[in-house]
């Protein structure tokens, strides 16, 4: 049996307070990203339409509240009303935390069917690692939450938990679930790279003249350069 291609799916996060410099810092990125994610919770005034008319790369909307690292902390309902807004608008994704409320995920899920979007459903420790019998835990919440795509995201303290969070892929793999998993931090830099040679659906970096929305994260041109190093290497 063949293992996991590289996959080079490079996702370049923009979280800028202005439309007018998120969208100028999103058309450059697209010169070397795959996806473009718009964290909406970092925007003074929400806005989704500029970029959808304005960006040519897949777009990725985030409405990351301050109880999951973002910096929204506004009303759930209008949280869930910006990136109901992006489905309909023609995202290509949209996230929602696996710890948000039940019905705000439904509502999201449902909004997107019959649709191209995909949702993808969220889970970060901006601490630590879990456990490998606490992430399966996760792994399992998420697989039965009804996402196209889970994500799962950690703070990587030794190789261990790199190693923990990467192995998340076997079992994503037999289930045929997409999923993201890496790890956060100076020790799970490497897992931002490791992911996309294990069966990761996605990988995470900043932009390259901009501030990196996750301890750890990548410059965008950078990333490639290993990514393509290591395609050419095999």
């Amino acid at each position: 049996m063949n293992g996991p291609t590289l996959n080079n799916r490079i996702c370049v996060s923009i979280a800028d307070p202005s439309v007018d410099v998120a969208l100028a810092a999103a058309r450059k990125a697209a010169e070397s990203a795959d996806v473009i994610e718009i964290r909406l919770d970092s925007l003074t005034v929400p806005a989704v339409q500029p970029f959808i008319d304005g960006v040519a790369k897949p777009l990725l909307f985030t409405c990351r509240p301050q109880w999951e690292g973002g910096q929204y902390d506004g009303e759930e309902v209008a949280r869930i009303d910006l990136l109901v807004e992006a489905v309909r608008a023609g995202a290509a994704y949209v996230d929602i935390e696996l710890r948000a409320e039940e019905d705000s995920r439904r509502r999201l899920l449902d909004a997107a069917k019959g649709s191209a979007c995909r949702v993808i459903v969220s889970w970060h420790d901006f601490k630590v690692t879990a456990s490998e019998q606490g992430l399966g835990k996760v792994f399992q919440q998420m697989y039965r939450s009804g996402a196209d795509i889970g994500k799962i995201v950690t703070t990587a303290r030794e190789y261990r938990d790199v190693l923990r969070v990467l192995n998340l892929q076997d079992e994503a793999a037999e289930m045929e679930f997409p999923l993201i998993a890496f790890c956060m931090g100076p020790v799970g830099v490497i897992s931002r790279v490791a992911t996309c040679g294990l069966g990761g659906y996605m990988t995470y970096a900043s932009p390259d003249a901009g501030a990196a929305t996750a301890p750890g994260q990548i410059p965008v041109a950078a990333l490639r350069r290993m990514l393509t190093e290591l395609a050419h290497a095999g």
